[in-house]
């Protein structure tokens, strides 16, 4: 099988397999919306949902692999043509790298802290978990997994759309879209901003947006990809 047809596989199959959690997290879990509550209210959700819960967390986390070795592939195909591709099939594989170690927290840190708050009447020891959970919500979530992995998704976004439109290989409207997906992805920062910086001036739907339009532009490259023949 063509490495291109590989690639294109990869993409959609990706895709496709991290949309699918993150839907049933905004169905069982208020995903998105949840993670700017208060911890309590997180922490007590979260127990409700059970070993189901956790287990939706690890297979978002996971099934974005397809889309790492696509990365890899797809630099290892144009990186000899053009310079800055190595650069950003660096930031594509770190980007992912972090969103998972941050998605999996969700699956074997979470559930133990959840665990005690909910099992504890004792006033103290709730706020003690709290805290504790704060701390690795804003490390986990929002500095590696929001933070650095989209920023470093955007990166790679708008660079390999730049690779695509000077290697002429995809229409004009297809870069154009991985740009424009890539810039309402990177207004999403804002948000985690907000989270440090009262007041901070947000568009609450930037990163639902944003990540739903680039899951959409990974499917189409992916299928224009089956049918590519790079020389």
């Amino acid at each position: 099988m063509r490495t291109e047809k590989i690639i294109g596989i990869l993409l959609i199959v990706g895709a496709v397999g991290v949309f699918i959690p993150y839907t049933i997290l905004t169905i069982i879990f208020d995903y998105p919306d949840i993670l700017r509550q208060d911890s309590g209210v997180i922490l007590t959700k979260f127990r409700e949902g059970g070993a189901l819960l956790i287990f939706v967390w690890f297979l978002f986390a996971i099934l974005g692999l397809p889309i790492l070795i696509a990365y890899v592939s797809i630099g290892q195909k144009l990186e000899n043509k053009l310079y800055f591709v190595r650069w950003a099939t660096t930031f594509g594989i770190i980007s992912v790298i972090v969103q998972i170690i941050g998605l999996l927290r969700w699956t074997f840190v979470v559930p133990v802290l959840a665990g005690n708050f909910v099992n504890t009447n004792n006033e103290t020891t709730k706020e003690t978990i709290k805290i504790i959970f704060q701390a690795v919500h804003q490390f986990g979530g929002v500095l590696l997994g929001e933070h650095l992995g989209q920023l470093l998704t955007v990166a790679w976004t708008i660079m390999i759309a730049a690779a695509f439109n000077k290697l002429r290989l995809f229409p004009g409207w297809i870069i154009w879209f991985g740009y424009i997906s890539a810039g309402i992805y990177l207004l999403a920062q804002a948000e985690l901003f907000a989270t440090v910086i009262p007041g901070f001036p947000v568009w609450n739907l930037a990163g639902l947006v944003g990540s739903t339009l680039w899951l959409i532009w990974l499917i189409v490259v992916g299928i224009k990809f089956l049918k590519l023949e790079i020389k």
